[in-house]
């Protein structure tokens, strides 16, 4: 892979000639190359600059103060370096939830609801600015994308509608240097949600898997089937160089279905470089309770389907159970398990 194909991104996107094209582009960068970047504006940059920071400032911290930093209610705060775990096998990854800050009292009994366990107000205030400005950034590239993918009006609508109140979240990510440990950075995956808007230091470390033609890849939402590990030894994964000011978007599982497989989910892993790296992952998500079906005419949407239950993912149900494999052992998955919080979705999906 070369240079990645690199958009600046419109303050306003209003259906105009100039946003199909660009739309189109991003299209088809995503089915070249499955991922792209866009450049960040001098506002953006500056919170990248400040959520780098506060990271590396809360990853310091002693082990203890940073174990604290956790609850049993949600996935929010303090993941320890071999505590997640991708096909079968810890990753050295050491990482820091947010997702939405849901008061236990306002939790309704559903699972991955309650609050982030917040370190200190000046981690929330640099986070949550961050937040705010990749939410902005992910409903103008969905609508970018509807209008490329050819959906017209009514299908932005389609595309972007269930993001609205979203189930948005990321992950704060520190990477040991290769050497202070035995295991790898990532192993190889695809996202479980929607759209991936990632920012990395200068490290470097991340590596994808381009589309390759007449390689079937497995589908996240089906039951029986992973990408956790996915051709993680075959040729064909490719480095993403770190760029300044820029932002790197890749397709999730949820994308892939929604448009019949015309959008990929990208696999992606990391891998130690000869020092520490930083990163930030935010993924843009439907509501919790939202139910996502195939968008008409993008690709084989009939073929794109949850199995049991016809073409509906309940968006809450698949986050619950993929940070549930990804995180066996964590007090929030033994909550989930004992007390049954699964069944409150069973009549929503």
């Amino acid at each position: 892979m070369g240079e990645l194909a690199t958009f600046r991104v419109p303050a306003r996107i209003t259906g105009t000639t100039a946003d199909i094209m660009l739309g189109g582009a991003m299209v088809r960068a995503w089915q070249r190359d499955g991922i792209f970047q866009v450049t960040a504006d001098g506002r953006q940059e500056a919170r990248t600059r400040s959520a780098l920071a506060a990271s590396r400032r809360f990853f310091a911290r002693p082990a203890a103060e940073k174990a604290a930093c956790v609850n049993d209610t949600s996935y929010s705060g303090y993941i320890a370096s071999g505590e997640e775990v991708t096909a079968g096998r810890p990753d050295a990854s050491e990482i820091f939830t947010i997702t939405p800050d849901v008061p236990a009292a306002a939790a309704g009994g559903l699972p991955c609801h309650g609050p982030v366990p917040w370190p200190s107000p000046g981690y929330r205030a640099a986070m949550e600015a961050y937040l705010a400005g990749v939410g902005g950034l992910g409903e103008r590239l969905l609508r970018l994308v509807a209008l490329g993918l050819g959906l017209g009006p009514a299908g932005i609508d389609r595309l972007a509608g269930p993001t609205r109140g979203g189930w948005h979240h990321m992950r704060v990510l520190r990477f040991p240097a290769a050497g202070r440990t035995t295991e790898r950075g990532i192993g190889a995956h695809t996202d479980y949600g929607l759209l991936v808007i990632a920012a990395q230091d200068q490290v470097g470390g991340l590596f994808v898997r381009p589309p390759v033609a007449g390689e079937r890849r497995p589908r996240n939402w089906l039951p029986g089937e992973s990408t956790a590990g996915f051709a993680e030894d075959r040729p064909g994964w490719t480095p993403v160089r770190p760029v300044p000011r820029v932002l790197t978007v890749f397709p999730g599982d949820i994308l892939q279905f929604m448009t019949g497989g015309a959008l990929l989910s990208t696999p992606h892993r990391v891998q130690l470089a000869d020092r520490e790296r930083y990163a930030l992952a935010y993924f843009h998500e439907p509501r919790f309770g939202a139910r996502i079906r195939p968008l008409p005419g993008t690709g084989e949407g009939a073929g794109e389907t949850t199995g049991e239950g016809g073409a509906v993912i309940h968006y809450g149900e698949h986050f619950t159970r993929m940070f549930m494999r990804c995180y066996p052992e964590r007090a929030t998955t033994r909550r989930i398990e004992e007390q049954g919080l699964l069944r409150a979705l069973a009549g929503a999906r």
